[in-house]
């Protein structure tokens, strides 16, 4: 039995497709756009900004996480950390130029993406 086109290995064609599937197609498609769209916003942002303050309950958890005390940096704070404690220094995250543009250039590819998925018509 020779097999051609796209029939599967008993010699069947495939089933066509149903409106269920096409509708499916069409909420990938919408997600893929929206993804885009965030992400070339979020690395527009990314571009504006020179760096993150993180807030003193964050700055806790990372420090937590990494095992390195922020406020015991210096002797000083060291000695004071122990005796009382003072405000927490916060941290300061610095990312580097070319996030955004990454960002930028990784949501424009799947916003490009979206537009040439096929859309759902009846």
């Amino acid at each position: 039995m020779k097999l051609t086109g796209h029939r599967s290995v008993d010699g069947r064609l495939p089933p066509k497709a149903t409106v269920k599937d096409t509708d499916a197609m069409s909420y990938y498609r919408n997600r893929y756009f929206l993804l885009g769209l965030l992400l070339m916003l979020l690395g527009a942002q990314f571009r504006m900004i020179d760096s993150f303050v993180l807030n003193e309950p964050t700055t806790k958890l990372l420090a937590k996480v990494t095992k390195s005390s922020v406020a015991e940096d210096t002797t000083a704070g060291a000695i004071f950390w122990k005796v009382a404690p003072v405000e927490m220094t916060r941290k300061r995250i610095h990312p580097p130029r070319w996030l955004g543009l990454a960002m930028m250039a990784v949501g424009a590819v799947f916003s490009f993406h979206a537009v040439a998925l096929p859309r759902y018509r009846e």
